[in-house]
């Protein structure tokens, strides 16, 4: 297939029908263990003359009118913060009709920024960042090689907030495994609930070949949870947030869909977690027939 510039690999489902722009190749950490994006790809801040070339390209494919933008790779919010200004600049000169740019970003790398460089990217033009919180548990942080703390989770996330920027935080059910699978739901609750950022996005995790999970799993040193533990973990963690942002499960890799706005949907969702919970406790054949197979969910 042919395209017409240097496109992004990886988006965000829900920047589906965004115009993707590569600032950055790969990652610049690169060591989550779970993580299989990125592995062959040096990382490299392209020259913002090139993005500026790949900007024309795309306005010269889609027209002027575009409404939404992704910057790629994964965390593009590593460049000098002058660079960054002036690529979004001429973004909005070539597309005045945006309403949406987001990109992908660490949140060591946000705590890192100065507070007057991230406003000053917020007045540019960026409006939301994307970040893999994964869990909230330090034994699971440290376990899974995410490169942070909760706390400094915590402290990028406020930043964000404190900047400006709209923050959707990504959680992995699944990664605690059947032994960390609660304290993995109470312990991510309690970064949720110190943030409170606008939108909570669930994956789960679904071993991928090549990944060093993949192969803990396949040596017998991490034991996945189950659909049930998943479930469970699942329950805790809604029942456990005290936050005004919204809930999506908006990923093939989940069990169910299980979205809402919090607080106001928050009963809702209990008691239909509940009620699955209980029907697969009558019925515990429903595991092997209502849920997506693994394979399918890493798609």
């Amino acid at each position: 297939m042919f395209l017409p510039y240097d496109m992004p690999p990886y988006r965000p489902p829900s920047e589906a029908y965004s115009v993707l722009i590569r600032a950055t190749r790969g990652c610049p950490w690169n060591k989550c263990t779970f993580c299989g994006m990125y592995k062959e790809e040096r990382f490299e801040i392209k020259p913002v003359e090139s993005i500026k070339k790949d900007i024309d390209a795309a306005h010269a494919f889609y027209g002027s009118g575009i409404k939404r933008v992704f910057i790629g790779d994964s965390n593009s919010l590593v460049m000098k913060p002058s660079d960054l200004i002036d690529v979004l600049a001429y973004l909005y000169e070539k597309f005045p009709e945006i309403e949406r740019v987001t990109m992908y970003a660490r949140a060591k790398t946000i705590r890192r920024r100065s507070l007057e460089d991230l406003r000053a990217i917020r007045k540019a033009g960026l409006t939301r960042l994307h970040v893999g919180l994964e869990t909230g548990d330090a034994e699971l942080l440290e376990f899974i090689k995410k490169g942070a703390t909760p706390q400094q989770m915590i402290e990028g996330g406020r930043k964000a907030l404190e900047a400006g920027f709209e923050l959707s935080l990504y959680v992995l059910l699944g990664i605690g495994g059947e032994k960390r699978s609660q304290a993995h739901a109470v312990h991510t609750a309690d970064v949720l609930n110190a943030i409170d950022p606008h939108f909570i996005r669930v994956r789960t995790l679904v071993p991928y070949p090549g990944t060093p999970i993949f192969d803990q799993v396949s040596r017998g040193e991490f034991v996945p949870a189950s659909p049930k533990t998943i479930l469970e973990e699942t329950l805790t963690l809604v029942e456990s947030l005290e936050v005004r942002s919204e809930f999506l499960s908006d990923h093939v890799s989940n069990l169910v869909d299980l979205n809402g706005k919090l607080p106001e949907n928050k009963p809702q969702m209990v008691s239909a977690m509940r009620e699955l919970l209980n029907e697969i406790e009558e019925k515990p054949e429903l595991l092997e027939t209502y849920f997506k197979p693994r394979d399918y969910r890493c798609l």
